[in-house]
């Protein structure tokens, strides 16, 4: 019976232990909006004051133009920037389900890869870098011509959707720099102040 009783007792303190620590975790853990409140805001307006590089091929050519979309949320490129951003893509095309009997392919699959790097104009610090790809997949009709767009479709296609990945990418290293900067009107302690006296 005390043993019944112990046992009870133990089982209610390691359920109490554990969801108390699991509560613990979670209350750790945010969540908000990239966009939202004053710091979205601020994110908005350095999201604004990006630059981007000439385009060197119509794939980066696309990539750019969904970035200035994105980036400045409709309303082109900054004319002042605080941020620049060099962007190189390209595309390769590829055959999948090949027909054993023509050996033409009925299908394939186009893969973009774009490299980013953003620096702070001021004094070209590197803020970001890297390297984004997405594929998409089509079907190649009979006809040549058919065949040519459908592969430039699938071509835009993927370069809106790494165009997305990198404008993230952008937003959370500005989020990021915002956030190592001291607050405005907020100034450090001088030298003289932070060292102890003897």
């Amino acid at each position: 019976m005390l043993s019944d009783r112990f046992a009870r007792t133990a089982r209610t303190s390691l359920i109490s232990l554990v969801l108390l620590g699991a509560a613990a975790g979670l209350s750790a853990c945010q969540v908000r909006p990239l966009y939202g409140g004053s710091q979205g805001k601020a994110l908005s307006e350095n999201m604004a004051a990006i630059a981007y590089n000439t385009p060197t091929t119509r794939v980066a050519q696309q990539v750019e133009n969904q970035l200035i979309f994105l980036s400045g949320r409709g309303k082109g490129e900054s004319a002042n920037p605080l941020y620049r951003v060099d962007v190189s893509a390209y595309a390769a095309t590829s055959d999948v389900l090949v027909e054993d009997n023509s050996d033409t392919a009925d299908a394939g699959r186009t893969i973009v890869v774009a490299n980013y790097a953003m620096r702070r104009v001021s004094d070209n610090k590197l803020l970001t870098s890297g390297t984004r790809r997405s594929i998409a997949l089509l079907d190649f009709p009979s006809q040549e011509y058919a065949k040519l767009r459908a592969i430039r479709d699938a071509e835009n296609r993927a370069a809106k959707d790494v165009a997305e990945l990198i404008n993230a990418d952008l937003a959370i290293a500005l989020t990021k720099e915002a956030a190592a900067q001291p607050a405005a009107g907020v100034l450090p302690p001088p030298a003289s102040a932070a060292a102890p006296a003897n």
